[in-house]
């Protein structure tokens, strides 16, 4: 009895050790990245989980990503905390002050921002989405002031319900690099992630839209530079537009 209760011991405490392994919280001095935006983001999202993983095999290990929003799925382990919110406008999380209470409960030091899907499909003009991600940036900033932001030129759309869609994004994603570059600061930068060229609706959504197995592949590849220069302190500046 006494060899079966020692084994059932020690079966316990390596049992134990497995579980924390990959269940325990980062230090506290972890970088805190939210990834910020809708279904793309976060419905289930795997370019975070291949981004993660990709973070984790070249150094980049003292991260975690947060958000108020679980995991879901994606079948790798990663850590899956986000903030992509299904079917969210960028311009109604504005007006509808839901940013502050997300960050409270997060406290991020890098945003990642893919937004503004939505709000093209909804023939919100790129202006007004724009004045919109300007009060999150704000809100962002007054979270923490040297809040770095990489906001990303959306990946193309091409829904069957919206023949106007797909020009709608190119005209928002042009308007981006200009806004960009006069809201950035050398405290809080905001860098632009070009999602858009290279990615196919055709080849890299399912619908038009979201993105398949290649598009997390390239959304991830598009975001590890420009996260892995935050990290690295080298974020790179936004250029003002010619």
């Amino acid at each position: 009895m006494r060899r079966t209760s020692a084994v059932l011991a020690a079966m316990l405490a390596v049992a134990g050790a497995v579980i924390f392994a990959t269940t325990a919280p980062a230090s506290a001095a972890a970088t805190r990245i939210m990834p910020l935006g809708d279904s793309i983001t976060g419905s289930p999202g795997c370019w975070r989980a291949l981004l993660w993983n990709r973070l984790q095999s070249t150094g980049y290990t003292d991260i975690d990503f947060v958000g108020t929003l679980p995991p879901q799925g994606c079948g790798v382990t990663h850590d899956g905390d986000n903030e992509g919110h299904g079917g969210f406008l960028a311009t109604n999380v504005a007006n509808q002050n839901q940013l502050p209470g997300w960050l409270s409960a997060t406290r991020p030091d890098i945003v990642l921002m893919h937004f503004g899907t939505n709000d093209v499909w909804s023939n919100i003009a790129p202006a007004t989405i724009l004045s919109a991600f300007t009060t999150l940036v704000s809100q962002m900033r007054a979270s923490n002031p040297n809040m770095k932001i990489l906001v990303a030129k959306i990946i193309p759309m091409n829904p069957s319900s919206c023949a106007d869609c797909a020009q709608r994004a190119v005209n928002f994603n042009n308007a981006i690099p200009a806004w960009a570059a006069a809201t950035t600061t050398t405290q809080s930068p905001i860098t632009v992630v070009d999602q858009w060229t290279g990615f196919s609706t055709s080849t890299d959504t399912y619908d038009g839209v979201h993105p398949n197995a290649a598009g997390d592949q390239k959304m991830s590849d598009k975001w590890y530079p420009a996260l892995a220069n935050a990290l690295s302190g080298t974020s790179t500046p936004t250029p003002t537009p010619t």
